[in-house]
């Protein structure tokens, strides 16, 4: 594909602005509505498979009927010369993997303290995304940050809903380490899903789960290389506590994150509704959330700062008292003579 290309006799791609291994993405002008659009357009190894192809269109169909402020909509879907795109709402700024780079905390090895609060506010906004995917059916399958949009307003939009559980489907039964594409991202990847098995709204938790514990720690849950042993982590190795790395964090944060990443996901959360209200509970029940750390640290640079306008006036006291002492000595003489 070249920019100006025109697909459908609608939509002009404008440039490339992003491109992975499921698929393109074109910054795209919808010549009809006069409105920018993502255009998303799938490999062709992916595309060339008719068993894949019925499925994606039906999980594109099925999205494509969910509104949500926090899911990126699906505008339309076609075909052109063997090729399938879908067109859907253009976000404008970056995904949550970019926005977590650049935004300092302890973790990350910065001199402020960790925003906890914004983290768990875009957590509760994808579990709110998921949770309406999860009434209506739907496994998202690939949650991670790349997938998550953030425009300027730090609004978050789920994207990329039905071409992982698309994909899965057309794989049923091959070995989930020949390819992340087909199971997920590995780093993100549940226990279910890495083994191959039938996926609930369950799997997406835990996938948010790991997310999460990135957020708050800056760091993975699971430091595997490669997607096979990453699997296997997943799979067989209990998830670290986020304090170990992260010490300021609240204990009931520890436990809501732990819980998120259990291996048995009855053990999980239900769904992205359960999730959203359980975080929001407890950012109502710690308002402004601010780590131990950094808390105490503050009050030590608070009261290590000398206070020269105390200083000064209890100075000018000092001054005042010692002036009277004098005259205590003249009253006290005055009515207590010597040799009376």
């Amino acid at each position: 594909m070249e920019s100006g290309t025109l697909l459908n006799d609608r939509y002009e791609l404008v440039k490339p602005l992003a491109s992975g291994g499921m698929a393109h993405v074109w910054l795209g002008r919808d010549r009809l509505l006069g409105r920018p659009v993502a255009v998303k357009i799938l490999r062709e190894e992916y595309t060339s498979r008719p068993d894949f192809q019925e499925r994606f269109l039906k999980e594109a169909q099925a999205i494509a009927r969910l509104s949500h402020p926090n899911l990126v909509t699906v505008y339309d879907f076609g075909i052109q010369n063997g090729q399938y795109f879908m067109v859907m709402e253009y976000v404008e700024g970056e995904d949550l993997k970019s926005f977590l780079h650049h935004t300092p905390g302890p973790a990350l090895g910065a001199d402020r303290p960790q925003p906890v609060d914004l983290w768990l506010d875009i957590t509760i906004q994808v579990c709110e995304g998921l949770g309406l995917a999860h009434r209506a059916g739907l496994v998202h399958c690939d949650v991670k940050p790349q997938n998550i949009l953030l425009n300027d307003e730090l609004i978050a939009k789920i994207a990329d809903f039905g071409i992982a559980r698309a994909l899965g489907r057309s794989a049923a039964g091959e070995d989930p380490s020949k390819g992340e594409l087909v199971w997920g991202s590995p780093q993100y990847i549940s226990p279910e899903q890495a083994a191959g098995e039938m996926l609930t709204p369950a799997s997406d938790i835990y996938s948010t789960g790991v997310m999460l514990f990135e957020l708050l720690t800056g760091r993975l849950p699971f430091p595997g290389k490669d997607p096979r042993t990453l699997s296997l982590q997943h799979m067989l190795e209990p998830a670290p506590s986020p304090r170990l790395l992260n010490p300021s964090l609240p204990p009931e944060l520890d436990e809501i994150v732990l819980r998120a990443l259990a291996k048995d996901p009855a053990q999980r959360y239900r769904n992205g509704d359960q999730m959203a209200r359980v975080l929001k509970t407890f950012l109502a029940e710690h308002p402004g959330i601010l780590p131990e750390a950094a808390a105490s640290e503050i009050e030590a640079e608070e009261e290590a700062v000398i206070d020269w306008r105390a200083v000064g006036l209890g100075f000018l006291d000092l001054i005042a008292v010692g002036s009277l002492i004098p005259l205590w000595v003249y009253v006290f003489f005055l009515y207590n003579p010597p040799g009376k």
